[in-house]
């Protein structure tokens, strides 16, 4: 499906970014995992993605560092020759309420989550063009369109994101570019494995289907935006939350 492709994958080394890496390598895609933090993590999935036959390479960048990207993408399509997909997945997470919250922790969200992705497009912005095709799908979440107490800064980042996904779409549009969001709602992660049986089941009863989403779901979809199939698709904003946010 995707054989012969290059996809970036930012903030792949776990998560949801971990399982969009596999699927995307899975199915053909040459995989950069991107990680800032974590090298043994990135490591990992190029491991288990070789292990299955794909193949793929862990390249460390600080997607919210506009030089910083900007080296990072010169250095790829210096190696691989072009991108014909970009997932910007990275993001972070410093949760308080708004009385309670420093502007260090408003800042780092919104210069990792939103920045981060303007960064990744701004300076693939001439390659996509050049070659008149790509994909762009930015994971945004049900928190930049419900928002969520106590997620002020992670909410302003994922909706700026929708925001910069139906810009950037209109503007890439006339050169067979496509660019989507994705927007998760509660996702069955590390982060989730965390929570007591009793939180799980409260925000369970939240959601109509009745149960967190596995990364798998948000995969699957990105699969789909990043192939041939969803070329007459662009500006959207893709909702995969159990119908939380209807």
């Amino acid at each position: 499906m995707l054989t012969g492709k290059v996809a970036l994958v930012t903030g792949a080394g776990r998560g949801i970014g971990r399982e969009i890496a596999q699927t995307l390598a899975k199915n053909g895609a040459v995989v950069i995992v991107n990680y800032n933090g974590s090298k043994a993590d990135a490591e990992n999935v190029v491991a288990e993605i070789e292990k299955n036959g794909g193949s793929a390479e862990a390249m460390q960048c600080n997607v919210s560092d506009f030089a910083a990207s900007e080296a990072f993408v010169k250095e790829i399509l210096e190696k691989y020759k072009k991108i014909d997909i970009l997932v910007n997945n990275a993001g972070v997470t410093r949760d308080n309420l708004i009385m309670r919250m420093s502007e260090q922790d408003y800042d780092a969200v919104l210069d990792t989550n939103l920045k981060g992705a303007f960064n990744m497009i701004r300076h693939l912005s001439r390659s996509f063009i050049k070659q008149k095709s790509g994909k762009i799908i930015n994971i945004s979440s049900v928190s930049g369109i419900l928002g969520n107490a106590g997620q002020s800064n992670y909410s302003a980042s994922k909706a700026g994101l929708i925001g910069l996904t139906k810009s950037v779409a209109r503007e890439f549009s006339s050169r067979g570019i496509n660019v989507n969001a994705v927007a998760p709602g509660f996702i069955d992660t590390d982060m989730t494995k965390a929570m007591t049986d009793d939180a799980k089941k409260e925000l369970s009863s939240m959601i109509p289907l009745g149960r967190m989403g596995k990364t798998k779901d948000i995969a699957d979809l990105v699969l789909f935006l990043a192939g041939s199939s969803s070329d007459y698709i662009t500006g959207q904003v893709i909702c995969v939350d159990g119908g939380m946010s209807m």
